[in-house]
């Protein structure tokens, strides 16, 4: 045999670059997975002699660089990487082997992510690799920089063959990796009763906790893993154990929509009256989440009393996620529609708000408003009136809804008395919500009324309205007062100041010119006509207010105030023509 030459062993390695690149670009998919994946796309000047004769399965190369260079053996790459791990990763036994011989005390070396060659060879799901380094010695507990196990990894690769192998050289099958999950919850995770038997076997702990102290039934739980749990619970697992948040493995489930698993887990004597720290129970978890069926399930079983005694009903939950179907079903299955939030939850709030129906309504919860309303909902528990957020939401649907269930189409803001209707102030920028008051009898009359008439007005220190978070806390001055239920101590604002603010003086014209067709006649104080002389096209609206009204407008006018809000808001409803329905409406 030739004698070999390390020189021209290096100029073969180096010639060969673009082949050697080929290869590696068609095993860039096969690098394993997590802790094993690495760049193969390196340059062979890169990846040096030996490595490149590793890549290439060459034992007789490795055996005679071994020889003739046996440092280059031991020589680490940028990421930490000696020959070992290469041959481990890309799964050369025999390289491996040749390798171990020269330098046997290399089999634990770490790379720079404190990634044995065994984590790598598993990663790889090189069983031979696995073997050969096992009978070098290597350490099976060895974790990587994100406490990865070999034996972790296994389960999560569901290599039964390779667990079983780790298993049988003494791996601490219990070891947890970086979130404290032990090889069993890796297993549970994937569904494997096979692996879970194994592990199980070789001592796992069935209610090993993680960090959060979630055990791997909670997690079969959150997954939706049915054969899982039942091996668990078959196992002597605990249905009832609960994480440091006060969460079981019902509360995952209920939390997931699993219904059969939800359902197993009643069956087995999961207690659905357990609460999280927050005071959740999972039927509350459940309607958050929208999964009516589930609900179904937990109501029977839900205790009346710790519902009664919870800060929260899931109502309101269901209302607050617009879960309009979840609703639906709470209330048909006896959930009191006017049940309001605990005192200290409610003061939590800025409106101080009580019912489902509010919660609903300041969260566009649309549908389920519908749904709490056509249940029976009261429109005046609430210290602020549903009827206000929802004109400041714009909730164009459920405005007439509120309206025909009595709220007060005048209702006040607390927190920014005025001498007109606050919906008012509430829908300067939207004139279809505007008109749908004024056609339900608010009181446009009122923003017409001043102190002050035709006198001069004294000077204005500014506007004081102001825009609210949706919890209802004041951010910033702009156009839009807060719906807090404080009383406010300021002076009542009447509509020609606040109208005439720098915020909304935009819209001073349009709004002006609907309000007048629902008033017979008026006077506009010089506030008002300052206004709207300053701008030229609405000087047509200004003239609007100084003619005599129509004696069809004026009978309109005697007749909606004769019939009364209430018909009003039901107008539709009455047995009249449907032109009379037009005229007393304003819409001819």
């Amino acid at each position: 045999m030739t004698k070999f030459c390390y020189s021209e062993y290096l100029s073969q390695f180096r010639n060969a670059g673009g082949k050697c690149n080929n290869a590696l670009s068609r095993l860039r998919g096969d690098t394993g997975r997590g802790a094993g994946q690495r760049d193969v796309t390196s340059e062979p000047e890169d990846i040096g002699p030996v490595v490149f004769a590793i890549r290439r399965g060459d034992v007789e190369a490795v055996n005679d660089l071994a020889t003739s260079a046996p440092h280059s053996l031991l020589k680490e790459n940028k990421d930490g990487w000696i020959p070992l791990h290469d041959a481990a990763y890309w799964g050369q036994a025999e390289c491996l082997k040749a390798l171990l011989r020269v330098h046997p005390g290399s089999v634990d070396k770490r790379t720079l992510q404190e990634q044995t060659a065994l984590l790598l060879a598993v990663s790889g799901e090189h069983l031979s690799c696995v073997r050969c380094l096992l009978e070098a010695g290597a350490d099976t507990d060895i974790n990587s920089k994100n406490k990865e196990t070999p034996l972790y990894k296994a389960c999560e690769l569901e290599n039964v063959e390779m667990v079983n192998l780790i298993l049988s050289y003494g791996a601490t099958v219990n070891q947890r990796c970086g979130q404290g999950w032990t090889a069993l919850h890796e297993a549970v995770s994937r569904n494997n009763t096979e692996i879970c038997e194994i592990l199980i076997s070789a001592g796992a702990t069935i209610n090993p906790p993680n960090t959060y102290s979630i055990t791997p039934l909670t997690v079969a739980a959150q997954r939706g893993q049915m054969g899982a749990l039942c091996y668990l619970i078959g196992k002597g697992a605990d249905v009832n154990i609960q994480t440091c948040d006060g969460i079981t493995a019902l509360h995952e489930a209920s939390k997931n929509g699993h219904k059969q698993i939800v359902a197993e887990l009643l069956t087995k004597n999961a207690d659905a009256n357990k609460t999280t720290n927050s005071g959740l129970l999972p039927l509350h978890i459940a309607a958050q989440y929208g999964y009516h069926e589930v609900v179904s399930l937990l109501v029977s079983v839900t205790s009346r009393a710790r519902l009664r005694h919870s800060w929260v009903s899931p109502l309101h939950l269901a209302a607050e996620h617009n879960r309009h179907t979840v609703a639906a079903v709470l209330l048909k299955t006896g959930a009191d529609v006017n049940a309001t939030l605990a005192h200290n939850h409610a003061i939590q709030y800025a409106d101080h708000r009580a019912t489902a129906l509010y919660f609903a309504i300041a969260n566009g919860s649309t549908e389920a408003a519908e749904v709490l309303l056509n249940a029976g909902a009261s429109v005046s528990l609430d210290p602020v009136s549903p009827l206000l957020m929802a004109v400041r939401q714009g909730c164009i649907s459920t405005v007439p809804l509120l309206l025909e269930r009595g709220a007060d189409v005048d209702a006040r803001i607390p927190s920014f008395p005025t001498t007109f209707p606050g919906v008012i102030a509430l829908c300067m920028n939207n004139l279809p919500l505007l008109k749908c008051l004024l056609n339900n009898g608010c009181d446009a009359l009122s923003c017409f009324v001043c102190a002050y008439g035709n006198a001069p007005h004294p000077a204005s220190g500014g506007s004081r309205v102001r825009t609210v978070s949706s919890d209802g806390y004041v951010l910033h001055n702009d156009s839009m007062p807060p719906l807090n239920c404080c009383e406010s101590t300021e002076t009542t604002t009447q509509f020609c100041e606040w109208i005439s603010s720098p915020a909304l003086c935009k819209w001073a014209g349009p709004i002006i010119d609907l309000l007048l067709e629902y008033v017979g006649h008026v006077q506009l104080c010089t506030k008002l006509t300052e206004l709207l002389d300053s701008q030229e096209q609405w000087l047509a609206i200004k003239k609007k207010s100084v003619l005599p009204r129509s004696l069809q407008h004026l009978c309109r006018l005697s007749i909606r105030t004769q019939m009364g809000r209430r018909r009003l808001n039901s107008l539709t409803s009455l047995p009249l023509p449907d032109r009379v329905i037009q005229y007393l409406r304003l819409t001819e």
